[in-house]
């Protein structure tokens, strides 16, 4: 079960003992996650669930947080739901590892954070925008043209390349 102290250290000591196909459900649901410094999501819920193999215990698990995101057009800063999902093997020795490298630790405790922050990640969009018809900011004055219009002509026409719209 999770330690409060560190929520996503879990103890699997009794799965490694149990029969090959033996699965273990771990629900977690927490208001507020902190994956590395870097990474804090509010509405954090999810499961685990942890598989005994002949070569060690298979994690699964779903997953979903709200993080904070800051649109690349506008700058407003809006909540975003991840969502993501992961498999990986905690080898019992050496030659069961797999790609990633994960050894089932002596004390039988496996850390969760540092994959759960991997897979977040990958799930954030490189150019978020908080809504797919934002406006952006006015290139000339900053004004948030979804708030309101400044009056400013938003399109480029000194620049050189303005020649090649002409060709569209």
């Amino acid at each position: 079960m999770p330690n409060p102290r560190k929520p996503f250290r879990i103890n699997v000591g009794f799965i490694v003992h149990e029969e090959v196909g033996y699965s273990h459900e771990i629900p977690l649901e927490f208001e507020k996650a902190v994956l590395g410094e870097d990474l804090e999501l509010a509405h954090f819920a999810g499961s685990v669930q942890i598989g005994r193999t002949p070569q060690g215990l298979v994690v699964q698990g779903s997953f979903e947080g709200e993080i904070m995101l800051e649109c690349v057009r506008c700058l407003r800063k809006f909540p975003y739901q991840l969502k993501w999902e992961l498999t990986e093997l905690y080898a019992f020795n050496k030659k069961s590892v797999s790609e990633s490298g994960l050894l089932l630790p002596e004390s039988a405790q496996i850390e969760l954070a540092p994959l759960l922050r991997e897979y977040a990640l990958l799930e954030i969009p490189i150019n978020p925008l908080h809504s797919p018809d934002c406006k952006g900011l006015c290139i000339e004055c900053g004004q948030d043209l979804n708030v309101r219009d400044c009056g400013h002509s938003q399109h480029d026409e000194d620049s050189p390349f303005s020649v090649l719209k002409n060709l569209l």
